[in-house]
């Protein structure tokens, strides 16, 4: 389907230790210990291995005061992206190109449109038609986390508590009796799961919040996407277990 691509080769390290959220401290091939700005502000469960390799990116500004990006990292076999800010453009680019059968046949895209109480929608889609403006409100989720390493185990999410993505699921809800469509869109950031569950122990609330979503009229999707060190490609449609 939908590749995002590395405009520059990625830099290969191996990661030293994540700290304070948004920092991690890599050790380049030469030596070198660099910090790259870690863009994930989950526990980063089961993607958080000290000594695994890891793949960065250079910034092209050079007054950025972190000059290096933490993208992926790999587990066994498997590169994992760890960017949770790829996971909204990848999606909003495959479906303006209509990679997505599911979200096929809107005129607009808009990104970070405000709604609901005080909240932004990842995408907002309109679609024209003779009596009325047709909307649906897309919520978009990065999922990284496997707590178990064999080839037949889920992707879960969230790997945190979060109050925030219930809230998300909330207005969702609200979306859909206000008479629109609302969508709750997982993208793992991983190929190497035949499914995709809500990790309820983690994080009970979150899974309460989205079975009264889905009873409510959301839709859930989740696609998977194959990550190499040139790009990362949404694959294929993954289902939801429970």
């Amino acid at each position: 389907l939908y590749f995002m691509k590395f405009t520059d080769p990625l830099i290969r390290g191996r990661l030293i230790k994540r700290y304070k959220r948004f920092l991690a401290d890599i050790e380049l091939q030469d030596g070198t210990i660099v910090v790259a700005h870690c863009a994930n502000s989950g526990s980063m469960l089961s993607i958080n291995d000290p000594g695994a390799e890891v793949w960065i990116s250079r910034a092209k500004n050079p007054n950025r005061k972190l000059r290096y990006t933490w993208e992926m990292i790999r587990i066994g076999r498997t590169l994992v992206g760890v960017n949770t800010s790829l996971p909204n453009k990848i999606v909003a680019n495959a479906v303006a190109r209509g990679k997505i059968p599911e979200l096929t046949g809107y005129d607009v895209i808009q990104k970070e449109v405000k709604y609901g109480n005080n909240s932004r929608i990842d995408l907002l889609l309109k679609r024209n038609t003779q009596d009325n403006c047709e909307r649906c409100y897309v919520e978009i989720k990065s999922v990284t986390m496997k707590r178990d390493r064999s080839r037949i185990a889920p992707v879960e999410f969230p790997d945190a508590v979060t109050a925030r993505g219930t809230k998300h699921l909330l207005e969702l809800s609200e979306m859909v009796k206000q008479g629109h469509r609302a969508v709750m869109f997982y993208l793992t950031q991983r190929a190497d799961s035949p499914n995709f569950k809500i990790a309820s122990d983690i994080d009970p609330e979150y899974w309460k919040g989205l079975t009264m979503a889905m009873n409510s009229g959301v839709e859930v999707f989740c696609y998977a996407c194959q990550v190499s060190r040139r790009k990362i490609v949404i694959k294929h449609p993954v289902p939801l277990v429970f």
